[in-house]
């Protein structure tokens, strides 16, 4: 799946979109559910407008928790690398 999402500040202020997710998933697990993730965080307003974070990885959705490798950036976030947690919010 290719994806091209709005990102918005804490507490889903969605009136309020901070930049894009930018990537695309793809199955990577033959026993559970398993994503190999590869994304960028594009930042098109605030303080880090022009900035953007690259994380790739697995994503073993079933988790509680996840934890995902960011391995760069951009603008602000140049030689950045470090770690992302992932949650699933379900509605």
């Amino acid at each position: 799946m290719i994806d091209d999402a709005p990102l918005s500040r804490p507490n889903n202020n969605s009136k309020y979109i901070i930049g894009r997710a930018q990537g695309f998933y793809a199955e990577a697990d033959q026993k559970t559910i398993g994503l190999l993730m590869v994304v960028n965080y594009v930042f098109t307003a605030g303080i880090y407008n022009g900035s953007s974070l690259s994380m790739l990885g697995r994503n073993p959705v079933l988790q509680t928790v996840r934890e995902l490798p960011i391995l760069g950036g951009t603008g602000k976030f140049r030689f950045a690398q470090g770690f992302a947690l992932a949650s699933t919010k379900w509605f």
